[in-house]
């Protein structure tokens, strides 16, 4: 780690990034420093955003990987349901999620308590 020539810490931090296996670092940590110092970012604040890049992505493959190995038929969304198949279901609660509610207990169970 004597030499001093200019390329040697980015080969360095290359290495270093693949063999901690954070590929999202590798990808974005010059453009993102880049665009933290032209915008007066420090640097833990830089890091910060280096780690939430690398966790969104992370969790984003995971969550592809986990459909995959499900195999399900295929992946689908309440925007494809086809709710003219089952008129009494109001399509409006369910697509607006805010508006979810749990039903009375009453109402669960034959409405025993």
């Amino acid at each position: 780690m004597t030499d001093t020539s200019p390329g040697t810490p980015q080969v360095l931090l290359t290495h270093h990034l693949k063999a901690l296996k954070l590929p999202t670092f590798l990808r974005e940590h010059d453009k993102l420093a880049r665009q933290c110092a032209s915008d007066g970012v420090d640097h833990v604040r830089y890091l910060l955003r280096l780690a939430e890049l690398e966790l969104i992505e992370r969790e984003r493959r995971m969550v592809e990987r986990r459909i995959k190995e499900a195999k399900f038929p295929a992946v689908k969304s309440l925007d494809s349901f086809d709710f003219l198949a089952l008129p009494s279901l109001n399509k409006v609660p369910i697509l607006k999620p805010g508006c979810w509610t749990w039903p009375a207990r009453s109402m669960c169970c034959g409405g025993r308590t």
